[in-house]
């Protein structure tokens, strides 16, 4: 470890305070319904008879302080990177061999995501694993999401969030890393391989972008097609969230930062499209998972600025698709939303050291499949420590 270019780092737990609650509380409260959707199933968006299960639980049974305890079980930061505070989670292993991890969420999520692998990435002993696969593991939380700071100006898009991810894990001693994501941590997580500034040792992706091989459209394996008709439903009909937020962020934020109902929905929706739940999102993640990530975009009032990573990235570096040379893992969850199979992976990747394709699981592996998730990272980057 080095000391190079440290960072001012102090301590930081996610806030509790009792009007918090007394407000949320009094919104769910007054919720003015829209009325039912007329087919009978979720494709107008998530049911209202669902929003009104979730209402009464949120308000009279979900227990914030019990929950925030359980984020807070982790060592908590807040440091200043471009002048933006910076929120992160630093769970150091005990064990001598452990290497530096940088995890990286996305949108809808949140580093709650990764609350059940933060104990055996960190402690594999502790979980029937081997230490030699330990990790200290670092958690950010992107600009405008969760308790990081909001942006005040353009410019925070995903090559600015890569360098300043690259100046955390340096600033905070370790000059050498692997890097992993999922969703925007993916695209993050590529672009810290794009930019290969020397410290970050290999990459591991569970969404990772590598387009389709047009010399061999005519000849398309099973996966190949089934990512194709992925990416067709996507556009087709689940894509419109990501239009907005791409050109309207700041119209769709009133809506979000004003209504904890209007906020839930908006994020637990793609929790049922997204996950591999075979029609309910209760089928792989309780109502209290679901909102602890709710509650990381509702307390701070992060609807308008998390959103913005869209309008940032959209167009410029966050569709890039440049060839990476560091080594790189992947792994494909059969209910992701862009996929890629192994010969178009390696037209981007080209040194491509580990790639699985998985039964079971969905876009939030880390949540759906914990042991999944950490069996895969320990695997690819075994290869290369």
């Amino acid at each position: 470890m080095s000391n190079a270019k440290k960072l001012n780092v102090t301590p930081f737990e996610i806030p509790y305070a009792e009007q918090d609650i007394e407000d949320l509380k009094t919104r769910l409260a007054l919720t003015r319904w829209p009325d039912k959707e007329t087919p009978t199933d979720w494709s107008q968006g998530i049911p209202l008879s669902y929003m009104q299960e979730i209402k009464e639980y949120w308000q009279d049974e979900y227990d914030w302080p019990r929950r925030v305890a359980l984020l807070n079980q982790w060592d908590g930061y807040m440091t200043e990177i471009n002048g933006l505070d910076i929120h992160f989670l630093h769970v150091r292993s005990k064990h001598k061999e452990a290497k530096p991890l940088l995890l990286t969420h996305g949108w809808p999520g949140s580093i709650v995501e990764f609350q059940k692998v933060l104990g055996p990435l960190s402690d594999p002993t502790a979980h029937g694993g081997s230490a030699e696969d330990a990790f200290h593991v670092v958690c950010p939380t992107l600009p405008g999401f969760g308790y990081s700071g909001k942006p005040a100006a353009t410019g925070w898009n995903i090559e600015k969030i890569a360098e300043a991810w690259d100046t955390l894990m340096v600033g905070i001693g370790y000059d050498s890393y692997f890097a992993q994501g999922g969703d925007w941590g993916s695209i993050v997580t590529a672009m810290i391989g794009v930019q290969n500034k020397g410290h970050c040792q290999a990459i591991h992706m569970n969404m990772p972008i590598a387009p389709p091989d047009p010399q061999k459209m005519e000849d398309l394996t099973e996966l190949e097609q089934g990512a194709l008709a992925a990416m067709k439903f996507y556009q087709d009909h689940d894509s419109g969230y990501s239009k907005q937020q791409s050109t309207r962020p700041q119209t769709l934020g009133y809506g979000l930062v004003d209504s904890p109902i209007g906020q839930a929905a908006w994020i637990i929706e793609k929790f049922y499209q997204w996950t591999d739940c075979e029609g309910h999102p209760e089928n792989v993640l309780s109502k209290d998972e679901l909102l602890d990530n709710v509650m990381m975009y509702w307390l701070p009032g992060t609807g308008a600025s998390s959103a913005r990573i869209y309008w940032e990235s959209f167009g410029a570096g966050g569709t890039s698709i440049d060839k990476i040379t560091l080594p790189t893992g992947c792994s494909i969850f059969p209910k992701e939303i862009f996929k890629t199979s192994k010969r178009w992976a390696e037209s981007r990747f080209t040194n491509l050291i580990h790639f699985n394709v998985l039964e079971k699981g969905g876009h939030f592996a880390a949540a759906e499949r914990p042991e999944t998730f950490v069996d895969e990272i320990q695997t690819c980057f075994r290869q290369v420590r």
